[in-house]
């Protein structure tokens, strides 16, 4: 009888743990959106700090600072390193010459339209340089 109940036990615990990868899973949602749309998708936010990346020539580490817990790993809500902040005021800047220059709306949905954009001025590099 007490090997019944242990294989039972063993047969359903299996079956949970094999079953639960199967579960969607929630999306995780950013936390600490300033400029960007709070309700953006993950794969949307990726797409953005890629392109960001690329325009700057930078890693995440660039803007986020290491998580206090593993320093291996990103914490990507802190406001730990100032250029976060000069990021998001690029990005203000930025809506702001589109909206009244370009008309555009909203930067983040910018397709094939003539723009100002981060490679605009960086061109690559994380400090843009001074036209002579």
């Amino acid at each position: 009888m007490r090997y019944k109940t242990i294989v039972t036990l063993s047969v359903l615990f299996t079956s949970v743990i094999v079953l639960s990868g199967f579960m969607p899973q929630a999306e995780k949602k950013a936390s600490n959106l300033k400029v960007l749309p709070k309700d953006i998708s993950h794969e949307d936010l990726d797409k953005i700090m890629d392109g960001y990346k690329a325009a700057l020539g930078v890693k995440c580490n660039f803007c986020h600072a290491p998580s206090k817990d593993d320093p291996k790993h990103m914490d990507f809500a802190s406001d730990a390193k100032p250029e976060k902040e000069i990021a998001r005021n690029m990005m203000r800047m930025t809506n702001r010459i589109n909206k009244k220059f370009f008309h555009v709306k909203n930067a983040n949905e910018v397709k094939a339209v003539l723009a100002v954009n981060c490679v605009t001025c960086h061109n690559g590099k994380a400090h843009p340089e001074a036209a002579n």
